[in-house]
């Protein structure tokens, strides 16, 4: 039998690629933080604010999102968007995902490649 320490190790495993690809697909829509973190919960991908927030200042300085303060509200928020060059990222990663699904389908079901 295995560990739940063992499996939770590699569902985080398998789980950390695609919360960037999740990120970038929710940031399409410009939101803040803690409000992508709930949505990416909601949608069955749970992650911890501190590994978020680095996420979304790593993909910044990558130049895949783009970001602008909202002082308009009572506490000021760092809104953040999927930017182009993220666009062309994510629509790369999409593909990627699709021919590894893809493969993964006929690999569990015995099809010859």
């Amino acid at each position: 039998m295995v560990s739940d320490d063992v499996l939770r190790t590699h569902l985080q495993e398998l789980r950390r690629g695609t919360v960037v690809v999740a990120s970038l697909v929710a940031l399409r829509r410009p939101d803040y933080g803690y409000a992508l973190l709930q949505r990416l919960t909601g949608h069955g991908f749970p992650v911890d604010a501190n590994t978020l927030y680095p996420l979304l200042r790593r993909l910044e300085e990558q130049g895949l999102l783009t970001s602008e303060w909202n002082t308009e509200e009572s506490r000021p928020r760092k809104f953040y968007r999927t930017s182009d060059t993220g666009e062309q990222v994510l629509s790369r990663l999409l593909d990627d995902l699709t021919a590894v699904r893809t493969s993964l389908t006929a690999l569990i079901e015995g099809a010859p490649r």
